[in-house]
Parts: C-alpha cells; sequence; structure tokens
C-alpha cells in the first residue's frame, strides 16, 4: 500500500469551495461514486443537495481525498489542518505559485503538507472511473471501466483534450501533475500502475524531476507486463553551454531525454494521437510487438502507400517465406503477385473461410499483422459487406496467436463502436495509417537493462576549460591514444625532436580552432610559421595517417540525466550534418556500437563499396573508458574529441575539448 492509495481510490471525499464543490459533487454522482461526498463551507447549509459541514473539524471522520478549490492563501491553511487531521491526501487547485514567481508561498504550501501526499497546486485534479471518484472540476469524456489506461499529466489540459479522445480506448485515470511541489511523476505514475485494474499508462512530460525514479519505474512496469509510453515536450531547448561545444548542440534536450526513454524501455510519440493508439496495443497485447510485420490490403495502392509511409519509421515488411507463399497460392491464384505487403484483390471478398484463411497463413509468418480496412460510413452506406474481413481478422488473431491490428488509413472512416467492439474480441484496431505506423514502431520499443540507473544529476557549476595539451594528457591518462606531441609557450619554444613529420600545428586558447584559423596541417618544418593572433601556447604533433573515418565523440553532464555520450560523423562538417546519436551514461561497448549503427553515414564506416572498414569497436571502447573517467571524477563536466580518427585497428583522439570545474 503507496502513501497514495487513499487519494487515488478514496472511501469518502470533501470539497472546499462552493462552486468547485458543486461541479465535483455531480460528477461524482454521474459516474455512481458508492462513497460519502461531504461539502466544506462555513455559510453554506447544502450544496448539490447534500448536507454542507461548516469546517472540516466537523467531517465524520478525516477525508480518504480532498478536493481544495479555494484561493491559495487559503489553501495553505486548508493543507495544513488536512495534514494534523490525519486525512489521505489533497488536489490542490489554486494557481499562483512557483509559476507565477511565488516560490516562497509554494514552500509554505510543501511544509504544510508534512507528510501527507498532495496534486498540484496549479492541478486540475484525478479521476478514478473504474469506482467513480472524481476529484475533478469540470466535464470530462470518461464513462466508468472494469480496466483500463492511465493517464498522467503535467498539463492539466493536455490530459483534459487526451481524456475527450473518441479512438475507443478505455481510460481507468485521469491524473495531473500541476507544479508537483510534493508528489512527483514517478511516485504518482507508480501508484497508479500498482491497480491491477491498469494496464498501461500514457504519459505528457514537461520534465523529469528524478530520472533514476523514473528509470525505477520504467523496469517496474516492464516487470508487471504493462507498457508506459510518453510525449516529451521542450525538445527543442538547447544547452546553456551551445556556443562552447558541438556536443551541446547536437544533444540538447531533445536527444538527451529521448535518448533516456529508449534506454529504460519507455516509448516514445510526438502527437497525442499516437499516445492513444499506443495506449490501445499496450491495453490488448502489452508493452511489446515484434518487429516483423507484416501489411495485408485489398488494393495495390494501399499496399504501395503502407510501404512508402512505413519507410521513415524505420519499418519495413520481410519478404513472404515459401511455405506461406505456396500457402496463399492455393488460395488467390496466379493473379495476385504474393508480396509483403500483400494485395490480395477482390477475390476472396466477401468469402469468409477464403479470406480466413489467407488471414491466418499470413499472419502465421509474422510477428504482427496490419489489416487495411475502411469501413463505410454508417450514415450513409451499408457496412456489412465488410463483416467477414473483420470477422477474419478476429479469426486470424486466435488461429496464430500472433497480433491482428486492423488499421483505417483515415481515422475516421471506422467509428468508436467498431473499435469497441473489436476490442471486446481482444483485436486492437488503429485509426489512421500514419498514425498507427507510429504507435506501431513505439510499440516496438526494447525494455530497459535490469537495473541500469543513470548518473545522479550535478547542479550547474562555473567550469574552465582546460587547454588542449592539457585535455590530451588528461585522455593519455585514461588509456585514451593520443599523438605524441610538444608544447610550448611561443613557436620559439616549440621542438620536434623525436616527432616524425608531417606535423599539425594548433594554437592553445581557443574553443574551436579551426574557426579562428589556429591550425595547419601537413608541415614538414616549423620553420617560417607565423604567430596565431589571440594563442595562448601551441601545440605540434605527429600527424595521425593512414584514417579510414572521422567520428565526434562527446560526454557531457546533463542537469535531469546525469551524463551524455554523443556519437557522429567529426570533422568541421559535425553541425551541418547533425548525424549523430546520443546515449545516457552507463554505456557497455556493445551498446555504443549498435547505436553508432544507426548513424546515416554508417555505411561510409562500415566498407561501402569497398572502402575498408573503420575500427568502430575502438571508437566504442574509447567512449566506454571516457564515460568511465566522467563518472569516477565529478568535477569533468564535458569532454568532447573532434574528430577521432579511424583506421583499420585503432583510434586516435586528435583534438580534445575539456571542462571541469
Amino acid at each position: 500500500m503507496s502513501r497514495l492509495d487513499r487519494l487515488l481510490r478514496p472511501r469518502h471525499i470533501a470539497v472546499l469551495g462552493a462552486g468547485w464543490a458543486l461541479n465535483v459533487i455531480e460528477q461524482c454522482r454521474k459516474m455512481g461514486f458508492k462513497g460519502q461526498v461531504w461539502p466544506v463551507h462555513p455559510t453554506k447549509a447544502e450544496i448539490g443537495g447534500l448536507e454542507a459541514y461548516a469546517s472540516l473539524a466537523d467531517l465524520p471522520e478525516a477525508p480518504d481525498a480532498t478536493f481544495v478549490g479555494v484561493n491559495r492563501f487559503a489553501t495553505i491553511d486548508v493543507v495544513a489542518e488536512l495534514a494534523a487531521m490525519g486525512a489521505g491526501g489533497a488536489i490542490c487547485f489554486a494557481s499562483g505559485w512557483t509559476e507565477a514567481g511565488e516560490p516562497g508561498l509554494q514552500d509554505k504550501l510543501v511544509a504544510a503538507a508534512g507528510d501527507m501526499p498532495i496534486l498540484g497546486p496549479n492541478c486540475y485534479g484525478v479521476i478514478n472511473y473504474l469506482d467513480g471518484a472524481l476529484l475533478w472540476p469540470d466535464q470530462h469524456g470518461g464513462v466508468p471501466v472494469e480496466s483500463g489506461v492511465a493517464l498522467v499529466s503535467q498539463s492539466s489540459n493536455i490530459v483534459i483534450n487526451l481524456g475527450m479522445q473518441q479512438r475507443g480506448l478505455p481510460v481507468a485515470y485521469v491524473a495531473c501533475l500541476g507544479n508537483a511541489a510534493v508528489v512527483g511523476l514517478a511516485e504518482l505514475t507508480g501508484a497508479l500502475l500498482d491497480d491491477p485494474r491498469v494496464t498501461a499508462v500514457g504519459l505528457y512530460i514537461e520534465g523529469i524531476d528524478d530520472a533514476p525514479a523514473f528509470a525505477a519505474l520504467a523496469e517496474k512496469a516492464r516487470a508487471m507486463g504493462k507498457g508506459v509510453v510518453a510525449i516529451k515536450s521542450g525538445k527543442t531547448e538547447l544547452s546553456r553551454t551551445a556556443a562552447a561545444s558541438h556536443t551541446a548542440s547536437l544533444a540538447g534536450g531533445g536527444a538527451a531525454s529521448s535518448a533516456f526513454l529508449r534506454q529504460i524501455g519507455v516509448a516514445e510519440v510526438n502527437t497525442p494521437s499516437e499516445l492513444v493508439e499506443t495506449l490501445k496495443i499496450f491495453h490488448v497485447h502489452g508493452p511489446q510487438v515484434g518487429t516483423r510485420l507484416c501489411s495485408l490490403s485489398c488494393s495495390g495502392g494501399e499496399a504501395g502507400l503502407v510501404a512508402d509511409l512505413a519507410a521513415p519509421y524505420g519499418i519495413d515488411f520481410p519478404p513472404v517465406p515459401k511455405a506461406t507463399h505456396d500457402r496463399l497460392f492455393a488460395v488467390l491464384g496466379e493473379i495476385p503477385t504474393i508480396s509483403n505487403p500483400l494485395d490480395y484483390h477482390t477475390f476472396i471478398w466477401g468469402d469468409g473461410p477464403k479470406t480466413t484463411e489467407v488471414f491466418t497463413a499470413m499472419l502465421e509468418a509474422y510477428d504482427a499483422g496490419i489489416y487495411i480496412i475502411d469501413s463505410p460510413r454508417v450514415d450513409r452506406c451499408d457496412p456489412s459487406g465488410y463483416d467477414p474481413a473483420f470477422r477474419a481478422i478476429v479469426a486470424a488473431q486466435r488461429a496464430t496467436g500472433k497480433i491482428a491490428l486492423p488499421v483505417a488509413s483515415m481515422a475516421e472512416n471506422f467509428g468508436e463502436g467498431r473499435v469497441q467492439a473489436m476490442m471486446a474480441e481482444g483485436v486492437s484496431a488503429l485509426l489512421g495509417l500514419e498514425t498507427a505506423l507510429a504507435a506501431i514502431k513505439a510499440a516496438q520499443t526494447a525494455p530497459g537493462t535490469p537495473g541500469w540507473r543513470p548518473a545522479p544529476a550535478l547542479p550547474p557549476r562555473e567550469t574552465r576549460m582546460l587547454s588542449e595539451a592539457e585535455g590530451k594528457a588528461l585522455l593519455a591518462g585514461a588509456g585514451v591514444a593520443v599523438p605524441k606531441s610538444r608544447t610550448g609557450a611561443t613557436l620559439a619554444d616549440l621542438a620536434v625532436a623525436g616527432l616524425t613529420p608531417p606535423y599539425a600545428l594548433k594554437g592553445l586558447g581557443f574553443a574551436h580552432k579551426t574557426e579562428a584559423g589556429a591550425v595547419r596541417l601537413g608541415l614538414s618544418s616549423l620553420e617560417g610559421q607565423a604567430e596565431m593572433p589571440g594563442a595562448t601556447g601551441y601545440l605540434v604533433e605527429e600527424m595521425v595517417t593512414g584514417t579510414v573515418g572521422e567520428v565526434l565523440l562527446g560526454l557531457r553532464r546533463d542537469p535531469v540525466y546525469g551524463v551524455t555520450l554523443t556519437l557522429g560523423m567529426g570533422g568541421v562538417t559535425a553541425e551541418v550534418l547533425a548525424d549523430t546519436v546520443t546515449l545516457v551514461l552507463p554505456v557497455t561497448e556493445a551498446q555504443v556500437l549498435e547505436a553508432a549503427k544507426g548513424l546515416r553515414l554508417w555505411p561510409l564506416l562500415d566498407g561501402y563499396r569497398g572502402r575498408p572498414r573503420a575500427d568502430m569497436s575502438a571508437v566504442a571502447a574509447m567512449a566506454v573508458r571516457l564515460g568511465e573517467l566522467m563518472l569516477a571524477e565529478p568535477r569533468l563536466e564535458e569532454i568532447e574529441i573532434n574528430p577521432v580518427l579511424v583506421r583499420e585497428t585503432g583510434a586516435v583522439a586528435v583534438d580534445a575539448l575539456v571542462r571541469r570545474a
């Protein structure tokens, strides 16, 4: 039992605030709440036909849940009194706290709550459709259910909109966090998951307050067989250090948050519609869909369309196995081309047994099947001719144990009633082809590594940039290969004894030496070299030869996710190409190498058209070594190597930007 149980699943509800109290009472009545509702008002004898109590002290007992619909100053006193009497928790509806520049007032509210949980402040409330308990002051779009998904949002308006969906998704809870002054995202979501009637969770996230706790939540959800899908807002925000390094701009908030969600096994989508459709899959089938998909339609146009629309999501359709081909051919004959996606033409339309055989034979060879089927509108047409196809989809899923997904290419061409009828048969129908493909891709998100947690985040602090020579000394101490070099305060101080030409000459003291004209390459000697304006010293190195690829490797502190690692194509084109992948530490060499294969230009590193293969295993080992250094040394703020020159065997860090406190 968690401390939120009484608040989320109350036996009795107290409501304060005349107008808001009436709304809460009416909503509970409409949903058939079987517990008691106690209005509290100092002057009114009754509200909404219920006896009103003059004060909290007059209530029969401490309420399990309270909707506090009074102004922000009175809210503090009410919360203090509720906490003192042992109430189960409260919804703090009023705005005007930290979000309005009044953090001190919010601190007083937190102190008043003590150990009692509150949602908010600046929070719409919570709806429990399972038990009819609504601490909610407005209209909503739900109905009583026996099981369903939970919708959790840091924005009240977003979750109100989600709750009005007409896509056939059964919703068990709607909950808002508001300012999350006392109860955070992980705690609230975890308490909802603990209800066995909750099948999955959909989240609208503006910020994650405790990344390790959220990672633990995601692992818990997977262990329970429940999927979690999220929309993460604020993806365009760039780091405060964007001007100092390529890494900061390439691994801004969006890349880091997406990497974190992916690593903990939380599906990420971009739109509310995608969130709802993903939740429908999770509600019916659990938290993961396999990657081997087939598609069936009775039109070549639909077959081509699904192939085209699936490509940007990285969804492909494996060829039809020989045994499956022969089985389909026995029914369809010579005219249809048996392929994946499959256009089965209209030869079998209306023939239940043949349609069932085709749908079943195809699905049996794959993890899941997309059945594109747009039902005629019921107000002007007769959709009964489509019934054999719908029955065949259900039969195919039952016969194979694989996931069958009816998909309307246009969302309006299905109808909520049809979705609900299919769901009652254990089939999840999806609305809108592009939205469905995004949902299917999200539902393919793999689980996180058991026990994985991000490093603790550190608060912002002042840092200084090391010289390249200092930075490379640090890298060499960590076992990273760097070129042989010499340093000097002036060009005259440089000596090249023991170094083999050609040389690279660099001016020290620049964040971006190339842009400052502080790099000279391919020198056979240093004679006649002019001083570099602005240089605080000089570095001469042996140039690295035998290079087959250039990559960028960047590690930096993140204020939420601990430490991020960014890997991508390097050199002066790093930001132009923006061909990077981001991970959150700690990671293994295998994870780094697998992530690198997601680069658009990975083929250039992997022997494209006879090119020599770059030793990316050496880069992965370097990344892990530097990650261990960052995790072991809290003073380090950022390490960027751009480029790492990769040979057929081995890799060398030829530039280094290092910042530390």
